[in-house]
């Protein structure tokens, strides 16, 4: 089952269960989602997103979400921490496991042999590799350091 459909048959489940917390957060990334594909329209593409699209959406609302609780912790805003940590909850049920830190240690060694990087001028091509195949799974600004420490900078 794609993500689109994934997602809407959690938006209709939401509705008949009448849990409107659960309910908001679906329709957000929907939104996000409609969001993308009005932009990509605008560009001249009339292309349905994709589901790496989709999951790149939601990777950029979790992180977003996880800044946003920071934010309200630090402004002794609690209520409202505890809001964005159960949007978060909702939309990491439609990502791929994350990686550990050995997982993105190893995808980094096999990206970086499989694309032949020797250098930090070779980074793009190590980071394109790795967000084509581990796209949701790991946090890629996490990864880019690592990355660069691998390749000696």
């Amino acid at each position: 089952m794609d993500m689109r459909s994934r997602l809407n048959a959690a938006l209709k489940t939401a509705m008949k269960e009448k849990d409107s917390e659960r309910l908001a957060t679906l329709r957000l990334i929907n939104a996000a989602i409609k969001d993308r594909e009005i932009a990509n329209r605008g560009e001249g593409e009339d292309v349905v997103v994709s589901d790496d699209d989709v999951l790149g959406i939601l990777g950029k609302m979790v992180k977003q979400r996880q800044e946003s609780a920071k934010a309200f912790e630090e402004g002794a805003r609690l209520e409202l921490a505890e809001k964005e940590r159960s949007e978060i909850t909702v939309i990491e049920e439609f990502l791929p496991r994350q990686l550990n830190a050995d997982e993105v240690a190893k995808a980094i060694e096999t990206a970086i042999s499989e694309t032949g990087a020797e250098s930090i001028r070779d980074m793009g091509k190590v980071m394109g590799a790795l967000k084509s195949k581990f796209t949701g799974q790991m946090d890629f600004g996490a990864a880019g350091p690592m990355v660069k420490e691998k390749l000696g900078c």
